[in-house]
């Protein structure tokens, strides 16, 4: 693959009717800004865009609720939001929105260049309609008790309590939120894009990065998770999707006799992105076109998981259908964060909001970039608690970091009047210490490597691990003492170690920048330049500033503070009235002990042909990659279960099952009505680990 001249990075659109939590800074906008921070950093030219996804139902019920206009809400939020990122340090080119005019004549004219091209087909289907609101419903609109979990309260388009994707006819007993009368199905004409046409090229383009005979992308840098969940969606048969609604608030369907119509999302939020990147090479005088009509250009979509059909199936194929666009290089979508044992969910306000953590921290916004880093869903759903926040701040930063900092700089001060001593080729008898100037070049390496493949939990692992090698070095060869009787070892020691803090203050730019800044204003080296580090970052004699606290410790009451702050604000779960079945026969703890039962990852799910109730797993069980059939199909989507942890039996004898061969059974427990959900582990356990 060859070196790309540019770069056009996104991040997903945030939904402008509420703030911003940790759930969405940890799995998107984190690893976007670590990401364009090392490019930038390495000199390469980058495109930065994002912007507020300001249209749909969701914000129209919201205001309608609220006695406002839709504008109001989405400007409200929008703002909030967006200071909310600058304050944090994401470094966006610019952040857009979707109600902008620019954005509207944008996403029309894209619209009417599929249309003319026959990209479209119109179709009519039954809509719920509200006969006393005298309106069709949007998904939004619609409420109704959860087939799958039985939570009363889902919406037409997403259980909120179990995350299944739905739509409206799925729902049991569904009612208007406008009037809270049963809809009745109504006929209704839409435009429709018919994916189905083009399973051959996108699956040829996903699995093996080909693109009309050409390698358009290297699938091996994908990661399995979205690979999985784009090959169960195509395999599962992919249908023609609504590119437009019946509503009055978003970007008018440019057409004659379609008014009251507007275009969905599917179409509508991705150009955002094209929008945006227009409205800065505006501002700025760049060609917005060389970021997305140029092969020579890397385009990266970051995203959560329940965004990758979006940006993998969907957009893809409106880029490829306009002709003018080039496709995603790699979609490097995250898993979800739960937050103290459970799902963040905005609805019940289970969430650590980005502004209120802004607020109750000032200056200390590197610190939750850090443990988000650290804790990242990259490859499946991680947990934050506010413990381990306090942990790794006290314990890494503040312990390993701030203290290998600290004391260098003052013992510079202290020994050697401030200025950077002699090396003078001093030979060490500690291996670690020998090797400290040849290891920051690897460190460079192996850093630049991890985060070009988007492993930033691992590259920013490495980072500490270096600053863990400069307290080594001071620990063990302890100048302090041996400066009275070995002036120069003491020289050499300090040399080393502030060659090392002067490389963690680029190494570490794009995972804390603030703390990284701090670095080299006391060192005086100016902006963060990849092409700077070396073990001769610091020439002899160069004046060393004065130490500035980087970190300080987090205490017991603030902890606490902030779990007793979440507990008050969150809404209590509704209970049932389920009664569970009696207890089985007794079992002997023999009979117990032969079970092996084990944690293991869905990579790929599918329907089994011609049943209702079975899909087809494939399960990565940390000692095998097996296959397991399971009758939950009529309570989980197959394009909803890769990335999902599951426990599983593995040491069941094998079945056939519709001529397929079943090597276990997954967990599930049966509440109310027979529905099934999944026994799961707790956040963060290996494949493999053992279930006892």
């Amino acid at each position: 693959m060859k070196k790309p001249k540019r770069y056009t990075i996104t991040a997903a659109l945030p939904y402008a009717n509420g703030p911003l939590h940790i759930g969405h800074m940890a799995g998107v906008y984190i690893p976007a800004d670590t990401y364009v921070r090392f490019l930038r950093s390495a000199g390469r030219e980058v495109a930065f865009v994002c912007g507020s996804d300001e249209h749909g139902a969701a914000i129209t019920l919201r205001a309608k609720k609220e006695g406002r206009s839709p504008q109001d809400l989405v400007d409200e939020y929008h703002n909030l939001n967006e200071r909310a990122f600058r304050d944090f340090g994401i470094g966006f080119d610019i952040f857009h929105r979707t109600s902008d005019a620019l954005h509207h004549a944008t996403a029309s004219d894209y619209f009417l260049r599929l249309h003319a091209k026959g990209v479209f087909e119109q179709q009519s289907s039954q809509q719920y309609f509200d006969e006393e609101a005298n309106q069709f419903l949007a998904d939004r609109y619609i409420s109704g008790t959860c087939p799958k979990c039985g939570y009363e309260n889902a919406y037409g388009d997403q259980c909120e309590n179990c995350g299944s994707t739905l739509s409206p006819q799925d729902l049991i007993d569904p009612k208007s939120t406008l009037s809270g009368t049963a809809p009745v199905l109504k006929a209704t004409s839409h435009w429709f894009l018919p994916m189905q046409r083009h399973e051959g090229w996108l699956r040829a383009w996903i699995e093996e990065g080909m693109l009309e005979g050409l390698q358009a992308h290297d699938p091996s840098q994908w990661k399995r998770q979205v690979l999985g969940q784009c090959k169960s969606w195509i395999d599962g048969g992919l249908q023609a999707r609504a590119m437009t609604r019946d509503l009055d608030w978003g970007v008018p369907v440019p057409l004659e006799g379609e008014e009251g119509k507007v275009l969905y999302v599917w179409l509508d939020a991705p150009i955002g992105y094209i929008s945006a990147t227009k409205a800065w090479a505006e501002a700025t005088g760049k060609d917005w076109k060389a970021h997305w009509c140029d092969g020579d250009t890397k385009l990266v979509h970051f995203l959560a998981k329940d965004n990758i059909v979006f940006h993998c199936i969907i957009f893809p194929i409106l880029l490829r259908e306009h002709g003018d666009f080039i496709l995603p290089d790699n979609v490097p979508a995250n898993e979800f964060l739960n937050l103290e044992g459970k799902k963040i969910s905005t609805s019940r306000n289970w969430a650590v909001w980005l502004h209120e953590y802004l607020e109750d921290f000032p200056g200390r916004s590197d610190e939750l970039r850090y443990v988000l880093t650290a804790t990242a869903p990259e490859f499946r759903d991680s947990e934050f608690t506010w413990s381990d926040f306090q942990t790794r701040v006290n314990n890494e930063l503040v312990a390993v970091l701030g203290n290998f900092v600290n004391r260098t700089l003052v013992l510079t001060h202290k020994f050697f009047e401030g200025k950077v001593p002699a090396l003078d080729n001093y030979s060490f008898d500690n291996e670690q210490a020998a090797r400290a100037m040849e290891r920051i070049a690897e460190f460079r390496d192996e850093i630049a490597a991890l985060i070009e493949a988007y492993r930033f939990k691992e590259a920013q692992a490495e980072v500490m691990r270096l600053a863990q090698l400069g307290n080594r070095i001071l620990t063990q060869e302890e100048p302090w003492k041996r400066f009275k009787t070995e002036p120069g070892h003491a020289a050499a020691v300090l040399h080393l170690c502030l060659q090392i803090t002067a490389n963690i203050g680029i190494l570490a730019d794009p995972f804390l920048p603030n703390t990284a800044a701090k670095i080299r204003e006391m060192l005086s080296l100016g902006e963060a330049d990849w092409s700077r580090i070396s073990p001769e970052l610091l020439g002899v004699g160069d004046p060393v500033g004065s130490a500035q606290l980087l970190f300080s410790k987090l205490e017991d009451e603030e902890v606490a503070a902030q779990v007793k702050k979440l507990q008050a604000s969150a809404e209590p779960q509704k209970t049932d009235n389920y009664t569970p079945m009696p207890q089985k026969d007794t079992i002997s703890f023999d009979d117990f002990v032969k079970m092996d039962i084990r944690v293991a990852t869905v990579v790929a799910a599918e329907r089994v042909p011609k049943t209702d109730k079975l899909l087809k797993l494939e399960l990565d069980t940390g000692i095998d990659r097996r296959t397991v059939v399971s009758g939950i199909a009529e309570h989980y989507k197959a394009e909803d279960l890769p990335g999902r942890q599951v426990c599983v039996l593995v040491n069941l004898a094998p079945r056939k099952l519709r001529g397929i061969e079943s090597r276990g059974m997954v967990l599930m427990a049966e509440g109310e009505g027979g529905k099934l959900r999944f026994v799961q582990p707790e956040a963060g356990l290996p494949n493999g680990a053992e279930v006892r």
